[in-house]
């Protein structure tokens, strides 16, 4: 099934759109698209008129050009006749905007739909969903485009099968500076679920990292996609939802899906190297980090800190994790402490983790960094930094990062997010380094290392 048209097309038609009502879905879709992005745009609504002077195509069929894909916002009654209409047409393939199906208890309309796809091998997501939306390209979304945070273009690709909590983990991703190659609400999955979600992303060049909300499963397919999973190239985080007794109650009432009992899915996860994160805000930190790294690592971690009590709370955060801060060895610690500058040496502790006071400059730093990557009981490398201190230039975020490229060993850095210190934040991101704006938040992206193992 090419999956092209839909994620990479050209031409789309918005089948729908009213000349009424400028807040219906299908009008806002229209309009964004039309205005914003590069693919070619087709209104359509079967009584005909204009929208914004704009002639409404009658039906699909009417169109003269090749239509890669459909949005389709109209009532569930009307959908199966449209649905026809696309295939008919020859259409690549549809996003199904419109509600009322089985999540309303509308089993057999939403069959109805599912066998007039299956037997044309025509591809479409949904319904009950918001569809894709890929930076600067295209957004099937019926969300205004003022209202919306979108991050930027990279390299992860998120799946979700609530369109609400994609929304909010795209802002959530824009305010840590994570891109996202594409983005895609699936709904009620009918026809295209998290299974050829992963062959798309595993083929595709622009996503190094496959990120899912998942509320359930259909009897089998939790096999189908483990074993999906197995075959990925590529790491894979998941959020699962439906965990306790009223939160399946809430997934079978929203998407239909069958949430099942979560006291085996955790250990099924980690014994197939896929990432489950425990909430919104670890699955935001492992997508960062497992973007930047690819490698799984044991834990064991080395800190830096320009301040004790920052070493204390990440320590905490380890051993909340169960992540190992091993003792380094001595000749590390003579190495450092004999290249530290004067004033700190005696003032300096060098156990792990390593404080290094207020009062050290760039080299302690880049020193500290480079010898702790080399010892051989430390895997990883927090630094924990404080731009407000006198001695740490603009340009520590990118030194920082080249010493860990020549080492080749992951470091995680920790810097308030605020404007101020944006340059230090860049130096490191443009550098494939993660930052996290808390130090928890770093303490999580060595957490997905760990959970990340690759067979």
């Amino acid at each position: 099934m090419d999956l092209k048209c839909l994620f990479k097309p050209s031409t789309m038609a918005v089948i729908g759109v009213s000349t009424s009502q400028d807040s219906h879905p299908a009008n806002v879709i229209y309009n964004k698209n039309h205005l914003r992005y590069p693919v070619k745009t087709f209104p359509v609504n079967p009584k005909g008129g204009f929208i914004n002077r704009a002639a409404l195509y009658q039906s699909v069929e009417d169109i003269k050009e090749k239509v890669d894909m459909a949005v389709i916002a109209v009532r569930s009654e009307f959908v199966s006749k449209v649905l026809e209409q696309c295939i008919k047409k020859g259409v690549g393939g549809a996003v199904i905007i419109s509600g009322g199906f089985a999540e309303t208890g509308n089993l057999k309309l939403q069959n109805r739909i599912a066998d007039i796809a299956k037997e044309a091998s025509f591809p479409f997501i949904g319904p009950n969903c918001l569809g894709i939306y890929a930076p600067d390209y295209v957004d099937t979304f019926f969300l205004p485009g003022e209202r919306i945070i979108s991050p930027d273009k990279g390299n992860v690709g998120f799946v979700s099968q609530s369109g609400g909590v994609l929304v909010d983990q795209m802002v959530k991703f824009a305010g840590q500076g994570i891109g996202i190659s594409l983005a895609v609400s699936i709904g009620n999955k009918v026809c295209l679920r998290e299974t050829e979600m992963i062959e798309w992303f595993d083929q595709d060049v622009e996503t190094k990292v496959i990120a899912f909300y998942i509320e359930g499963f259909e009897k089998g397919e939790g096999r189908k996609f483990i074993e999906k999973a197995e075959q990925c190239s590529k790491p894979i985080v998941i959020l699962k939802a439906g965990k306790s007794k009223k939160g399946i109650e809430a997934a079978s009432s929203h998407t239909a899906s069958l949430a099942g009992d979560y006291k085996v899915f955790p250990e099924i996860m980690k014994q197939y190297h896929v990432v489950e994160a425990d909430n919104e805000y670890e699955l935001t930190s492992f997508c960062e980090s497992l973007s930047c790294y690819s490698d799984g690592i044991n834990g064991n971690i080395g800190i830096i800190s320009l301040s004790g009590g920052h070493g204390v709370i990440a320590a905490d955060a380890c051993e909340l994790h169960s992540l190992p801060i091993p003792v380094i060895e001595q000749e590390t610690i003579d190495t450092i402490k004999v290249k530290l500058t004067p004033g700190i040496r005696d003032i300096a502790s060098l156990v792990n983790p390593i404080d290094l006071t207020g009062s050290s400059v760039d080299n302690d730093i880049l020193t500290s960094a480079m010898y702790l990557l080399r010892d051989k009981n430390i895997e990883c490398v927090l630094a924990l930094l404080i731009p407000y201190s006198p001695g740490v230039s603009a340009d520590i975020g990118a030194k920082l990062s080249q010493v860990a490229r020549n080492e080749g060993k992951p470091m995680i850095a920790y810097v308030p997010n605020e404007d101020k210190y944006k340059i230090i934040i860049e130096g490191f991101e443009l550098n494939n380094v993660p930052v996290a704006s808390s130090v928890e938040g770093a303490v999580l992206m060595v957490k997905a290392l760990k959970r990340y193992r690759p067979c």
